[in-house]
């Protein structure tokens, strides 16, 4: 049997001079699996208040921090606030973006009517705030619609500006803090406990135009996030993020993330959307009739995705901090989420004490290019894992042969240290069946170019534990 080869970095073999010579090897020192810790990055609007600059990159570690750079009320500042109350230990980047020029704000309105009898007080809620004024009595309609004006445009989280009608007084008109489509979601609601005095409320309606994420994910290419998260549910926007997401992930870029966002719509208008994106990398939560706005369920949702550093383990049950609960006709039932799980949505639920939970986290891949329907990438643990398994392979190869020559031993040596990846791997239970499998690894030169090896690596992910059935005999 040949003796193994020692081969040196610093010292060269044509030293004469006596002496006892050592150089240090560290590419043997590192035997564990590399960290999986999940970076976060959000991409949303900032307003005029925001003192970020667009397509800036900056880390984010508070509340305070996001209203700063993103201004008050903003996107931007509310998915980090949310983001961080879902999971405070987050590391988290934002990148803001500019409204689009061509865009139009939102509006709503509330009409005021008649003079108020009795004492009361009228609650309007945006989103999941509650903004309440006391109506005192022989107050007119125009009092408190001022009273409102005073109370939205002091507040630091309303997603929305207040004023007065200019041809009206007593009607309240609500405008979006930002231009596109999204300020048609904002939900509002009224509750009157006055006499004498009405509130008429008009939903939030007219925004177009979502912004151009193009320049927002280029900052970002080479930043090799985990988890990225935008607030806008258009079918141009995702066809971005799709895109921006298979990019990164390609095999010659190696920076694979997973994308998310959120809807609070209905089941037919989630699956519809989920059909038109079909990506393994992205995955889009449903919470109909939830109070909070959609971008802050988005950034609930791609929070606790990061707060599992494990690929392979189920987010099933994990909590959406934060997020408020929806009324209980407008829940999933049992059959809904069954069509949001076969249609590439990950359905939410409200568990016990009143919590939104995850049910089953799933990309929006149903389909491979043939139409054919595909399991292969549908749970987001599935890419998870592979590319935590390839950064493990590719971190171990790129330690053991920085400068390797290309000989009839190197082949076996590679096949060793991958083996090695994998055995750990299997430990973890992030892979299984790897004995099994290594007939399959195989590592062999390039038939064309001499300077080149050639891997299959046999990547058995281990599934989640999502279903089980038991039958009970019944024995008298």
């Amino acid at each position: 049997m040949a003796s193994p080869h020692v081969s040196f970095d610093t010292l060269p073999a044509s030293i004469r001079k006596p002496g006892k010579y050592f150089e240090f090897n560290t590419r043997l020192a590192v035997r564990t699996l590399p960290s999986n810790v999940q970076r976060v990055c959000i991409i949303a609007g900032k307003t005029d208040a925001g003192e970020l600059p667009v397509h800036t990159p900056t880390e984010v570690y508070s509340d305070l921090e996001a209203r700063l750079y993103a201004g008050p009320g903003s996107l931007g500042h509310l998915m980090c606030r949310a983001a961080i109350k879902a999971y405070p230990y987050i590391r988290l980047t934002l990148v803001t973006v500019a409204d689009a020029q061509a865009g139009l704000a939102a509006a709503g309105s509330v009409a005021f009517a008649g003079a108020a009898s009795k004492s009361g007080v009228i609650t309007l809620y945006i989103g999941a705030e509650a903004y309440r004024v006391a109506v005192l009595r022989t107050w007119t309609a125009a009092d408190t619609a001022a009273a409102f004006i005073h109370l939205i445009n002091a507040a630091q989280l309303s997603p929305v500006t207040a004023s007065v009608d200019a041809e009206a007084l007593d009607t309240l008109v609500l405008t979006a803090r930002h231009k596109g489509i999204d300020g048609n979601l904002i939900p509002l609601r009224l509750e009157n406990t006055t006499e004498g005095q009405t509130a008429a409320l008009t939903p939030m309606s007219g925004g177009q135009v979502n912004p151009d994420l193009a320049d927002a994910f280029a900052s970002i290419f080479a930043a090799g996030h985990q988890v990225i998260i935008i607030p806008y549910t258009d079918a141009e926007s995702l066809e971005a993020f799709r895109d921006h997401l298979d990019a990164t992930g390609h095999a010659l870029e190696q920076r694979g993330a997973v994308g998310a966002t959120a809807l609070t719509g209905t089941l037919a208008q989630a699956t519809t959307l989920a059909s038109s994106v079909n990506a393994g990398r992205t995955t889009i939560a449903l919470l109909p009739g939830t109070p909070s706005l959609p971008c802050e369920v988005a950034a609930a949702y791609g929070a606790v995705i990061s707060s599992e550093e494990d690929p392979a383990r189920p987010l099933n049950t994990l909590e959406l901090n934060g997020i408020a609960v929806p009324p209980l006709e407008r829940r999933l039932g049992r059959t809904e989420q069954e069509t949001a799980l076969y249609g590439g949505i990950t359905p939410l639920e409200v568990g016990p004490g009143d919590k939104v939970q995850i049910v089953r986290a799933i990309s929006t891949y149903t389909l491979d290019p043939q139409g054919i329907e595909d399991i292969s990438l549908l749970d987001i643990t599935t890419i998870r894992t592979l590319d935590y398994v390839r950064k493990a392979c590719r971190e171990r190869i790129s330690l053991r042969f920085p400068r390797e020559k290309l000989s009839a031993r190197t082949a076996p040596k590679v096949r060793s240290e991958l083996i090695d990846v994998l055995l750990k791997l299997e430990d973890l239970e992030i892979v299984e069946e790897v004995k099994a499998n290594l007939p399959g690894l195989v590592v062999e030169r390039d038939s064309q170019d001499p300077n080149r090896l050639n891997a299959a690596i046999p990547c058995d992910v281990v599934n989640g534990l999502h279903v089980f059935a038991g039958r009970i005999d019944l024995l008298l």
